[in-house]
């Protein structure tokens, strides 16, 4: 990386190239010309992704500095006569053989999105590089050219094309051959990875999710997270008996597992150990979301990982619901409010809904979202309707108008709800017409809730409130200026961000509260953890695919701000604040 950087430097600034710190990197006859210089850049910048393999103890990585660095010392000795080049190289080369036993990781899930990514990135760093480049020469620079002109010189230079900035004398030609460097750099890295052999990021197989849903019926009781497993963009690993496993998906270098292992507890320790192991192999930071405080402390058991609390889950009993007393009255009284204004509300499996009523339901769902980017992964299953899920439930508003002949007159809003165990069920999708009134989230889940004693359920699991112990003790009188202090701050982002207002939805159905905790390796990693959160629960994309995306159908209506997206979408908002 050292050298890298120093090549770069080289190739950028004049000056730097008569230091005698930068004679170490020199390989290259005539090293002061312009061709030189934007080979010196090309040079570093392959360097730093060298550096990152090594880093992250890849396997080709190592087999490319073994190579590298014999012929880095042939060059020395041939071109400088440096002694002090070929020792440091020889001294690099050795120890990078004594240790090849650590470089052992295996290269990571590819797809032709990473080609996009890397034209994206590249650019983006050509471009910010290529305004250093053009500005590294203020004496030699014809008039005053602006900013505009600057980056346009630059997309120019990128394409081997002369731009509208004029030097005096060999200037021009050291900066158009690195900024043609940084072009071929852009082209060929993102040519390799498009037509290079394509192996796809794991996925859930038809076989892995009979399995899953095999466990899920023996000790899908024990997460309300559980049936989140089964979405089918996760990959997943199986203990040595197979009687537990532990799905995941690899986000930017994370191997994001969320919830509880599945499957008996007895066998957990057997598919952790296989999930650590799968990292190590491919050297992934692996990082937990959402588990509980049993998976918790059997994962750091087992890993010596630690774990943060990152906030808690609103379960509901229904046996202990009612809309009696105080404490329900404004609920109360808002259901109250809306059936009298002619909204009607039906709680049904999936697998009782006709096929029209269920392409109802996709495409209101679907219209209603709140963002281009389907949001949730932690808690989401990212389908409705699926011939495999009919044991999902489903809670939609109807709005009936006077001399309307329909049952349910028209679709307002939708809840859907997956199994939790044997007696329960955990919410998944909260979508609702912008058009229709105010509170029809809290209409559908009284509804969900009242009916849930004829359907068998005996607990419903919310959203899930980021920070809320810090939210509700930070009310409190006597709290801490500490705790004070840390509460403000929560309060403050919940304008951009559903923190405190999610807390306080969840609040008015008086549910208990389970704390849910990340798990991880070190703090270093949470930076890089929670953007992979980000990434994995949408609020994080990639905006150029659009471009190349087919156009949504235009929306009707939109969600209002507490409905966008998925019920976890709403609670992991936070994870931003965060």
């Amino acid at each position: 990386m050292i050298v890298g950087l120093l090549d770069i430097a080289a190739g950028v600034f004049p000056r730097f190239r008569h230091s005698k710190i930068h004679a170490v990197t020199e390989v290259l006859p005539g090293s002061l010309g312009p061709f030189a210089a934007a080979l010196a850049i090309s040079a570093g910048v392959l360097l730093l992704l060298l550096a990152h393999g090594l880093k992250r103890r890849k396997r080709r990585a190592w087999r490319a500095a073994v190579v590298l660095l014999p012929a880095g010392a042939m060059a020395q000795f041939t071109y400088r006569h440096s002694f002090v080049g070929v020792l440091l190289a020889a001294a690099l080369l050795a120890l990078l053989l004594r240790h090849q036993s650590e470089f052992k990781a295996l290269p990571d899930p590819r797809s032709r999105w990473k080609a996009l990514a890397n034209f994206v990135l590249m650019s983006a760093g050509s471009i910010g590089l290529g305004l250093v480049i053009v500005n590294s020469h203020p004496g030699r620079v014809v008039g005053n050219p602006g900013l505009y002109e600057q980056i346009t010189h630059v997309v120019y230079g990128i394409f081997g094309f002369e731009g509208p900035v004029d030097y005096d004398g060999q200037v021009s030609w050291t900066v158009g051959y690195s900024l043609g460097a940084l072009g071929m750099l852009t082209a060929l890295t993102t040519i390799y990875l498009a037509f290079r052999p394509e192996h796809p990021a794991a996925r859930l197989t038809g076989d892995d999710e009979t399995k899953i849903r095999e466990l899920l019926a023996k000790h899908g009781g024990r997460d309300s997270l559980g049936h989140f497993a089964l979405r089918r963009d996760k990959a997943v690993v199986f203990s040595p008996s197979g009687k537990a496993a532990v799905t995941y998906r690899v986000v930017s270098g994370v191997m994001l597992a969320s919830g509880d292992p599945i499957g008996d507890v007895e066998a957990w320790p057997g598919a952790i150990e296989r999930f650590m192991a799968e990292a190590k192999a491919h050297s992934w930071t692996p990082a937990v979301v959402g588990c509980s405080e049993t998976g918790g402390e059997v994962w750091t058991r087992e890993t010596g990982l630690d774990a943060l609390e990152l906030g808690d889950e609103a379960i509901v009993d229904v046996k202990d619901f009612s809309l009696a007393g105080r404490a329900m009255r404004n609920v109360r009284q808002m259901v109250k409010r809306i059936e009298r204004n002619g909204y009607t509300t039906k709680v049904r499996r999936v697998s009782e809904l006709t096929a029209v009523e269920l392409e109802q339901v996709r495409g209101a769902a679907e219209a209603w979202r709140g963002t281009d980017t389907e949001r949730g992964f932690s808690m989401a299953l990212g389908r409705v309707g699926d011939p495999g899920d009919g044991d999902c439930y489903i809670a939609t508003a109807h709005r009936v108008e006077e001399g309307d002949t329909s049952p349910f007159g028209d679709l307002k809003a939708v809840l859907h709800f997956v199994p939790w165990g044997r007696d329960g069920m955990s919410l998944e999708l909260m979508r609702r017409d912008r058009a229709a009134d105010p509170g029809m989230n809290e209409l559908l889940i009284v509804a969900s809730l009242e009916a849930s004693p004829g359907l068998g359920i005996e607990k419903v699991s919310l959203n899930f409130a980021m920070f809320r112990a810090a939210l509700a003790r930070g009310e409190k009188i006597g709290a801490g200026p500490v705790l004070r202090m840390w509460r403000g701050l929560l309060v403050f982002l919940s304008r951009w961000f559903q923190i405190e207002s999610l807390y306080k939805f969840n609040e008015k159905f008086r549910p208990r509260w389970e704390p849910r905790f990340m798990v991880y390796r070190t703090s270093g990693d949470l930076p890089r953890i929670g953007f992979a959160v980000m990434q994995a629960e949408g609020f994080v994309t990639v905006a150029l695919p659009r471009l190349f995306a087919a156009r949504r159908r235009p929306k009707p209506v939109r969600t209002c701000a507490h409905d966008e997206g998925s019920a976890t979408g709403q609670a992991d908002r936070g994870i931003q604040a965060a």
